[in-house]
């Protein structure tokens, strides 16, 4: 009869997989924090550069110290109505001027974001571009190191953890809106967040089944407990998962999404696990020990979380919708509307909240005023229509420019390298997931698909290729995928090895020169006309 260490390696092995040295284990954070040193230095490389509010930060950078001042966002005087002459009042430092007035403005996120951009303006001054960015470009710096801690949980190889964070560090888009104190990274980063905690679930959690079941094994009772299996605990970093999805939505809506794709996958994990064991009633196992409690912690969490960001709105008497509930009691049959008398029994704040919470829907909905820079999702893994978010056209003897036009632009082009290679990643991981059964790319697959698929039902409204953003990390993993099966398993033959290896390096070494190719196209500088139209091959580009 096996001892219990022999069962307990074993089932672990069926579990996770070969188990990994200390040195791999070493070199998996090692390798990725590294990288993240090296991009987040790019990335606060002249952060404050421009000067200027680009694109949507005429928002987002005045709401955000909006909530400092005022707890909740403040509509700018009719004195300064137009963008341009708040956008002017900011950039000199001279908010007080008249740039906000006295009544509350409606918006159509929900407010965490414009706090995290709030804090940036807190710590560094408001006449201080840095200060604007600054919050944002270190989140964006950090989901780097996600990026290779995620692959890590995926790949189990140092290795391709440390291409997986290489390669986030030069996927131009995430560098640009790491660079810009608007909202989307932030979806990007809570969803990776949780994305990384529900792997380390995954592994922590299977590593406990192996053991619970391996000593119910050695005991012998474990023909009676093979019914259901053990039950596996609190699940700590479901919680991290939950909170992390939670302020998510507190960002924009569309990272409720994520709750459900990845609450799904998890779920799928579980499902997985109490069969490999040998659990005879392994789905209502699943149903009952795992996804119920899940349900009961992770959706709270997440509503929790939610609800803790709008305090300001709260705490306040002014702010847009704070007295609607005072103004329209709950005494009316309106059906699910929030006068509706089937809840007078909530708090007014409750009520005026969820009023905010319609008006926000319809009015984010009814966005579809045309844009000459607005795209269809169904153009965004080949990036043909990246978004302008700033240009000048610097003359000679102005801004450095030495010749007789230059150009000065912000175009927030995804890494061709990636984003192509990406394109056909797709068609892999599906080929894996049903053919093969590979439980990695589903994972992937699920952070693409909650972030895309979603954009396909709203074809009338505006919106644009950066909001892929927030599934770049996902991209990045699925071209991983690729690049690990091209280098083979480490047992594999030497010379296929070899060149394996040839092949990732080299084509590692093409993406870093592609994000040096469009380093002037995503940094602001000033180069002359041909250099910049060089950059712009594509017709749609220019």
């Amino acid at each position: 009869m096996p001892s219990l260490t022999d069962e307990r390696a074993a089932l672990r092995r069926r579990l996770l997989g070969r188990p990994r040295t200390a040195q791999e284990k070493l070199w998996a954070w090692l390798g990725p924090a590294i990288v993240t040193v090296i991009g987040g230095f790019l990335r606060f490389w002249q952060l404050g550069r421009p000067h200027q509010l680009v694109f949507d930060e005429t928002y987002y950078v005045k709401q955000g110290w909006s909530m400092i001042e005022y707890g909740f966002e403040m509509k700018p005087t009719p004195a300064v109505q137009d963008a341009k002459a708040a956008d002017s009042l900011f950039t000199m430092g001279h908010w007080q001027q008249g740039v906000y007035g006295n009544e509350a403005d409606f918006v159509v996120h929900p407010p965490l974001g414009k706090w995290v951009i709030g804090a940036g303006e807190w710590l560094f001054g408001i006449d201080n571009s840095i200060g604007w960015r600054f919050a944002i470009c270190l989140l964006g710096t950090i989901a780097i190191y996600l990026t290779g801690r995620a692959a890590w949980h995926l790949f189990r190889s140092a290795l391709l953890a440390t291409v997986a964070a290489i390669l986030m560090a030069v996927e131009g888009m995430e560098f640009v809106l790491s660079r810009t104190a608007i909202l989307d990274i932030m979806v990007m980063f809570w969803a990776l967040a949780a994305f990384v905690a529900l792997l380390a679930d995954r592994e922590r959690t299977r590593r406990i089944l192996a053991d619970k079941v391996a000593a119910l094994k050695v005991e012998g009772t474990w023909d009676d407990a093979s019914w259901a299996g053990p039950f596996l605990g609190l699940r700590p970093w479901r919680w991290v998962a939950g909170l992390c999805i939670g302020l998510d939505m507190a960002t924009k809506w569309s990272g409720g999404f994520f709750l459900v794709f990845f609450g799904l996958m998890s779920v799928w994990w579980d499902l997985g696990a109490r069969r490999a064991v040998g659990v005879r009633r392994w789905i209502s196992a699943t149903v009952i020990k795992d996804s119920v409690p899940a349900m009961i912690y992770m959706v709270p969490i997440a509503l929790i979380s939610y609800l803790v960001t709008w305090w300001g709105w709260f705490a306040s008497k002014d702010a847009w919708g704070r007295q609607w509930a005072t103004l329209n009691p709950a005494d009316k049959d309106t059906g699910l509307s929030p006068d509706s008398s089937l809840f007078s029994w909530m708090p007014d704040s409750l009520r005026s909240l969820w009023h905010y919470h319609v008006d926000m829907y319809n009015s984010a909905a009814s966005i579809k005023s045309p844009h000459n820079w607005e795209s269809n999702p169904w153009s965004w893994m080949i990036q043909s229509r990246p978004t302008l978010f700033f240009m000048e056209w610097p003359t000679k003897g102005t801004e450095g420019c030495e010749v007789a036009k230059c150009v000065k632009t912000i175009n927030p082009i995804g890494n061709p390298a990636i984003w192509w290679l990406g394109t056909i990643a797709l068609v892999v991981l599906i080929f894996h997931w049903v053919l093969r059964r590979d439980w990695r790319a589903p994972a992937i697959l699920a952070g693409i698909a909650a972030a895309w698929l979603p954009w396909f039902t709203y074809q009338e409204r505006t919106i644009f290729t950066f909001y892929a953003v927030a599934f770049s990390p996902y991209v990045v993993l699925a071209v991983v995928f690729v690049l690990g099966l091209v280098l083979g398993p480490p047992d594999a033959d030497p010379r296929r090895r070899r060149f394996g290896m040839i092949a990732v390096s080299t084509y590692v070494v093409l993406a870093v020169a592609l994000f040096v190719f469009f380093w002037p196209v995503y940094t602001a500088e000033v180069v002359p006309y041909n250099v910049w139209h060089m950059r712009m091959w594509l017709p749609t580009w220019s």
